[in-house]
């Protein structure tokens, strides 16, 4: 099985050559890895284990993906882009491969001029997540070219989905949906966070999913401060709290969801009271999502209700992000963004707040889709049970 879409590909590979086209350029390297998969993921399907990597699109003639050796066998298997070559700099440092073709990026430039692409102008994709000495070694091997940067240009490709990415998301969300199932049945005092991670993770798995997106976050009792509390081995305690969340990945993309529990299976009224907040700056920030919108607009409601509650000084994260080959990815709608909604955009609604005194924190969050005059949920269920009285 694959993971991309050969029509998805195609029109994306237009796209980035419609950029160069703009821009002058005579072709564009995107750069990746397995912390930064998205970029590559977006015109591959694939993410090669260990090795770093790159997609070349030139102006003109066929897109080659750009790796270390051990990647090799497995891309021209699984990729989208077939054509393939090995450099020293995206191989494991130190690591060798005595039968393997390994070029330079010198030698890679006069096989461009050989077949009539030669590079003069190269727009380069990752600015923020490229090693320095991977960075070194391109700009050596392209010895003359000019560097240009493209990342935010690239990155608003992924911005708005297609039909076929929201039916992925929506095959993610429906593996969510089964996960969370899962992970409750495992919530009670005595258990470990881990025994609630595997229970989740291994429905996703048997059902589909290719990969998480993030570590699956399991967090009690003081814990739950931390953000983002990757499981384990620590014993949940009655009358303790459980921060829960989990991102399975199908064909790539990402579904989520967050929410906090209480280990003995009842909410304190207190417990209740506070969490009660979350609940209402979820549905102030839902009904903010609509074409045209900004990120300042969608934040602002919920910022006024946390001033209004006395919670403000525990807001760590804004209140909505968008999501896709990452679980949260660019454009983000917090107080100073001008971004604003479109049709076709997968948006998270994120609430939480830290380090209260008592309860420590908590996130609740589920995802829609802007449609041409609102929103619609990804998880129907999910989006009942955050708008049920508690």
């Amino acid at each position: 099985m694959a993971y991309y879409n050969e029509l998805e590909t195609k029109n994306r590979i237009e796209k980035v050559k419609k950029i160069m086209n703009q821009k002058g350029l005579d072709a564009a390297l995107i750069y990746f890895d397995e912390l930064n998969v998205a970029n590559g993921w977006y015109l591959t399907g694939w993410c090669g284990q260990f090795e770093k990597g790159a997609v070349l699109i030139p102006k003109s003639g066929e897109p080659f993906l750009l790796g270390g050796p051990e990647s090799e066998p497995f891309a021209q298997m699984s990729a989208a882009i077939k054509k393939v070559r090995s450099f020293p700099v995206f191989m494991v440092p130190g690591e060798e491969y005595p039968n393997a073709a390994i070029i330079s990026f010198e030698q890679l430039d006069r096989e461009l001029a050989a077949n009539g692409a030669k590079i003069n102008k190269l727009g380069f994709v990752g600015t923020t997540t490229i090693p320095h000495s991977v960075y070194i070694d391109l700009e050596k091997g392209f010895s003359g070219v000019e560097i240009a940067d493209i990342t935010d240009e690239y990155e608003n490709l992924r911005a708005v989905k297609s039909v076929w990415e929201r039916e992925n998301i929506l095959k993610a969300t429906n593996l969510v949906d089964l996960a969370y199932d899962e992970m409750i049945k495992k919530i009670q005092p005595g258990a470990a966070e881990f025994q609630v991670a595997v229970a989740g993770e291994a429905v996703c798995r048997a059902s589909g999913a290719n990969s998480f997106a993030y570590s699956t976050i399991v967090g009690s009792g003081e814990r739950a401060k931390a953000v983002v509390p990757t499981a384990t081995d620590k014993i949940m305690q009655a009358g303790e709290l459980v921060m829960i969340g989990i991102a399975p990945r199908y064909n790539g993309y990402a579904g989520t969801m967050g929410d906090i529990l209480p280990v003995s299976g009842t909410y304190t009224p207190e417990q209740k009271d506070l969490l009660k907040h979350l609940r209402e700056v979820m549905y102030m920030t839902k009904d903010m999502l609509r074409p045209g919108v900004s990120g300042q607009e969608i934040d602002a409601p919920g910022r006024d209700y946390y001033k209004k509650h006395g919670l403000f000084d525990y807001l760590v994260c804004p209140f909505a992000h968008t999501i896709g080959l990452m679980e949260a990815e660019a454009p983000f709608y917090g107080p100073n963004s001008k971004d604003v909604l479109e049709p076709g955009m997968a948006v998270m609604v994120d609430v939480s707040f830290f380090g209260l005194p008592k309860m420590h924190g908590g996130r609740i969050e589920t995802g829609y889709f802007i449609m041409e005059k609102g929103c619609i949920p990804m998880s129907p269920k999910m989006d009942a049970y955050f708008a049920k009285e508690m």
